[in-house]
């Protein structure tokens, strides 16, 4: 038998085993609580920082990235700032918040579009009412100066007319660039005749020089006309506001491959790089037309000219410079839009300039007459077969007279000074009829030659 001493031993050396074992268990217990407490601490931590870096994020976001993205919907050439923290570029977390700026600028785009396209509504129905005023009142000039003699009359009359003239050209603008039609349609005419068109309608028209190299008779298709003019109109307007009022802007009128080119120097300070393809991309009408980004005031002119561009199969560039130092603008019509014109049937205008080219002469066919004694007349440059040397010598060539009607036998005669010969003629008839005599005064206000008048060339290019 076991004795009760050695039992107590025993159980006392288990109990104290177990109670080692117990410790030992729970001061693993407390060391892995400890652990559990830092690594819970540091995830705390971790995640209150993770928190206030999308925080600070979202506030980037919403007071920098987010007003950018809209202002670069207008301004393409503007920056959109990054994220903060660039390594949360190509996370979930970037590619969320570039989610909501793409987003963000689509929305931006198609209210703009919408609102916009109210804008051009309401602006085209307002032009359509301001147009038919304007109309009514030309007409209404016009009637008074058919109506009336008198040469002071006939000049404020005629005044007047240009000035209404320069708010129908502007009004007309507007609404080519709110998407309405020209307003107009014309019967085909020349291509000289259209250009001095655009160029009555301005108030500087007078620093217009133009260069006519066509052939006579060149001549622009019904539908082509007025789109062509309003075209040379502001091409010509932009040279003249953007050069120096003592210089000349040039017009040259010019024969290419494929048709006709209007070119317009001038002598301005040019643009600058971006200018230059800004403008470009303008009259080349790739681009959606929006008010909102044609500047306050709008600049409708360049605008006008993509939309007529690309409705009319024309062509424009303005990318390269003037020789004169400012800037060169070339309209390109192409052969589809460009007819003949009898010249002599119907001339251009009186206010036109004249061509430089002569009508190519008719060739006729020699005639080859064998067998009779009547020879076929030498070249007009060399001499018969029996010259001294048995060599055909050449001959001088006889000047060719030039006849009275060639652009350098006298200048045309200024509009304003027809208007005073026209009310001068009518008072001497009158003054005839009624047996009064008045050849003093009519005969001064025939010779009057003054400069006061806008008008020059637009009622014979109307």
């Amino acid at each position: 038998m076991i004795e009760l001493p050695d039992l107590v031993a025993g159980g006392l050396a288990v109990g104290t085993l177990s109670a080692l074992a117990l410790g030992g268990g729970l001061l693993r217990l407390r060391r892995q609580r400890g652990r559990a407490y830092a690594e819970i601490a540091a995830l705390r931590t971790r995640l209150d920082g993770t928190v206030r870096a999308f925080t600070a994020e979202v506030e980037h976001l919403a007071a920098h990235r987010v007003p950018a993205a809209a202002r670069r919907v207008a301004h393409p050439h503007l920056d959109v700032p990054g994220p903060l923290q660039p390594l949360t570029v190509g996370t979930p977390l970037g590619i969320a918040l570039e989610n909501v700026l793409l987003a963000l600028q689509s929305e931006v785009v198609a209210q703009r579009t919408r609102v916009d396209a109210a804008a051009q509504a309401g602006m085209r129905g307002a032009t359509r009412e301001i147009q038919a005023a304007l109309y009514r009142l030309q007409d209404a000039l016009r009637g008074l100066q058919q109506r009336y003699d008198d040469p002071e009359l006939a000049q404020t009359l005629f005044r007047l007319d240009h000035e209404n003239e320069q708010s129908l050209r502007r009004a007309q603008v507007t609404a080519v660039v709110c998407g309405a039609w020209v307003g107009l349609a014309r019967e085909e005419s020349h291509v000289v005749d259209a250009v001095t068109g655009g160029q009555a309608r301005l108030a500087g028209y007078r620093r217009v020089r133009v260069h006519n190299h066509l052939e006579p008779g060149t001549a622009l298709v019904s539908h082509a006309v007025e789109p062509v003019a309003i075209i040379v109109g502001e091409l010509l307007d932009n040279a003249l506001r953007h050069s120096s009022p003592d210089t000349d802007v040039v017009v040259g009128l010019e024969h290419v491959a494929h048709g006709v080119c209007v070119t317009v120097d001038d002598a301005g300070l040019g643009m600058t790089r971006d200018e230059r393809e800004r403008a470009q991309r303008l009259v080349a009408g790739d681009e959606p037309i929006l008010l909102t980004a044609l500047g306050d005031p709008p600049r409708m002119g360049l605008a006008a000219i993509g939309r007529l561009t690309r409705q009319f199969d024309l062509g424009v560039d303005v990318s390269s410079a003037s020789p004169y130092g400012g800037v060169r603008a070339v309209l390109r019509v192409d052969s589809h839009l460009l007819s003949r014109i009898d010249p002599e049937e119907r001339p251009p205008s009186a206010s036109a300039a004249r061509t430089t080219r002569r009508p190519a002469p008719e060739r006729t066919a020699p005639s080859h007459t064998y067998g009779t004694e009547n020879p076929v007349a030498e070249p007009a440059g060399h001499d018969g077969p029996g010259d001294a040397d048995g060599l055909p010598q050449r001959r001088r060539r006889s000047r060719v007279a030039v006849p009275e009607d060639s652009a350098t036998a006298r200048p045309a005669r200024r509009p304003e000074r027809s208007a005073a010969a026209l009310g001068a003629l009518q008072s001497g008839t009158a003054a005839a009829r009624a047996g009064k005599d008045e050849p003093a005064t009519s005969r001064e206000a025939a010779g009057d030659d003054t400069d006061e008048t806008d008008h020059a060339e637009g009622g014979a290019a109307r």
